[in-house]
């Protein structure tokens, strides 16, 4: 295309976007407007810190089919468009002192499917499963699941609706209809239209209102950065518990969880995650202890993941592709040192990915490495040592967290200091758990934690020192950090939506304000700057402004794309 006349274009439609900003008075920063000077919402004091767990026999938790018939249905995505996993449940839990497991080839695993609404013209066979949670100490309950079923469909087509049916077409035992739509193949022009991203979520009044806010902002995928049913606090903090589990069970030497509220949260999330892939990441309320040192088996059982098909041997840390992005999911709770299994899959994993197809890559897992809230405080310094320089050199554009509970979004930042190449780190661990939302910040008067406070679950400890700007020979900032862009403590979920392989827009919406129309907690397009940020790894700098990079006909044609896009921002149904 003649440069000129796309200078001609792009000029004509600066200049309707400008008018049209005029009239509206609305104005939506890019991250090249950063960095930021650091904004602080305080904590609304209208508002209650938490809520209570939602009992076992809420409408919303509770069982509503015969045994062998499917229930607790979810789909997830597998690391090509053209196959998708479908999971569930059948059979009876069990919880008591003598738990005997059902055998898991009672009942088939069947998928019936296909493009037309009773018209199944596929059938697909998985795999079973139960799995045991045992606490042979006096006082405790022991647990068995239900049978646990996965299939895996392949051969579907990008883009495209399908319909279908689950459970054991001989017995007959099959679930109702339901419906998924495929994302679209790997391209730099094609990406899903909302991505949720929420985490810590729980079974509360607020988990309730976060999930029914999301579902409003109808996403075609869900991203769950860890915590995710609590089933490890309803002895104590949910239901009619002890409230000090250690004085209540002093000869056990394990804390014991109550795994029927993961059969209450898959039933919970089941008209959503029926219809639409939720990816999860283990956090710290998976890890589940119980004998014989077994850790993590209701993630690891319940959950499908694409962690064979991205090749990695663990569920804790696998990959995917969702149109023109690619997602990088990264295990805090298992060996993450760069002499260990993951770190070598990562290396492979990041070494592989054409960013020519995929221009996006954005990471998740579940405790943030840059998080100015006195809660969980350099916890996981360790793994961001370890990591950190690798994700950077291969130019990660963004990373989302949980574990905090409370929202943060941080300027572009590496090493602690300010880079216009650094990922955008969100924390997004305030999906409505029983915990209660964080309020203190570690610059606040008194609230900095001592060092040997938030020892993590698993790896080292790393607490260090600043060692350059303005906090340095300090633990923490007496302020709050130039990296912190914004933080605010609020419930919540966010939005992000992909506009193209330059642009994309994240929104976080607040539980408060769920009846209220074009209010929002933070938003900000966040840009991508493939000319100035090459794959060789750099040492980190100060950077106090950002520059626009040379405006070539690629860099071009995606603003144009995306100023089109601002055009019509407001024929789009953000809530």
């Amino acid at each position: 295309m003649d440069p000129n006349l796309l200078w001609i274009q792009l000029s004509i439609i600066l200049t309707m976007v400008m008018m049209m900003m005029m009239m509206t008075k609305a104005h939506i920063p890019t991250t090249l407007e950063g960095p930021f000077e650091p904004i602080t919402q305080q904590f609304d004091s209208s508002l209650r810190r938490g809520s209570d767990d939602l009992p076992m026999n809420h409408p919303r938790l509770m069982k509503n089919v015969t045994s062998n018939f499917p229930e607790q249905i979810a789909i997830a995505l597998s690391s090509s468009p053209t196959s998708i996993w479908v999971s569930w449940v059948t059979g009876d839990a069990q919880i008591g002192l003598n738990v005997t497991p059902i055998d898991p080839s009672l009942v088939a695993s069947e998928v019936w499917y296909g493009k037309r609404s009773e018209n199944y013209s596929n059938v697909q066979k998985g795999v079973s499963t139960v799995y045991s949670q045992l606490y042979p100490f006096q006082g405790l309950l022991n647990y068995t699941s239900g049978i646990i079923h996965h299939v895996k469909l392949e051969g579907l087509e990008p883009g495209t609706k399908y319909f279908y049916k689950c459970g054991d077409s001989s017995i007959p035992a099959l679930s109702e209809e339901h419906m998924f739509e495929t994302l679209p193949k790997p391209s730099p022009n094609a990406y899903p239209n909302r991505i949720a991203v929420v985490g810590d979520l729980g079974l509360t009044s607020n988990t309730t209102t976060t999930i029914d806010h999301l579902v409003q902002n109808n996403p075609s995928m869900i991203l769950m950065v860890g915590d995710l049913s609590y089933a490890n606090q309803y002895r104590t903090t949910g239901g009619k518990g002890a409230p000090c589990f250690s004085c209540a069970f002093p000869d056990a030497p394990i804390r014991e969880t109550y795994q029927p509220r993961w059969d209450g949260w898959g039933r919970f999330m089941e008209p959503l995650i029926s219809r639409i892939p939720m990816m999860v990441i283990e956090g710290n309320h998976e890890i589940e202890p119980q004998v014989s040192g077994i850790t993590f088996k209701s993630y690891e059982t319940r959950f499908a993941v694409p962690s064979e098909e991205s090749g990695s041997k663990s569920k804790f840390y696998y990959s995917f592709d969702a149109g023109g992005i690619h997602f990088i999911m990264l295990g805090a709770y298992v060996d993450y040192n760069a002499t260990g299994a993951q770190y070598a899959w990562l290396k492979k994993d990041l070494v592989k990915v054409d960013r020519s197809v995929t221009p996006w890559l954005v990471a998740a897992w579940h405790p943030p490495w840059y998080n100015s809230y006195a809660s969980h405080y350099q916890e996981f310094e360790c793994m961001r040592q370890e990591m950190e320089a690798l994700l950077y050199q291969y130019n990660v554009d963004i990373v989302f967290s949980g574990h905090v509970h409370a929202y943060e979004r941080m300027n572009r930042v590496f090493n602690y200091t300010l880079d216009p190449c650094g990922p955008v780190y969100i924390t997004v661990g305030d999906g409505g758990n029983i915990e209660k939302v964080d309020v203190d910040h570690a610059d606040d008067p008194k609230k900095c934690p001592s060092a040997s406070d938030n020892i993590p679950e698993y790896g080292g400890v790393c607490h260090l020192n600043f060692t350059s700007g303005p906090a340095k020979g300090k633990f923490c900032w007496n302020k709050q950090p130039e990296w912190s862009a914004f933080r605010e403590s609020s419930f919540g979920h966010g939005i992000l939506e992909v506009v193209n392989s330059t642009y994309a827009l994240w929104t976080w919406h607040r539980n408060q304000d769920i009846y209220k129309e074009e209010s929002r907690g933070d938003q900000i397009y966040i840009v991508r700057q493939p000319e100035l940020c090459s794959k060789a790894l750099k040492p980190p700098s100060v950077t106090t402004t950002n520059s626009l990079p040379t405006l070539s006909v690629n860099y071009c044609h995606s603003l144009v794309s995306f100023l089109t896009y601002l055009l019509c921002y407001k024929c789009y149904n953000h809530v």
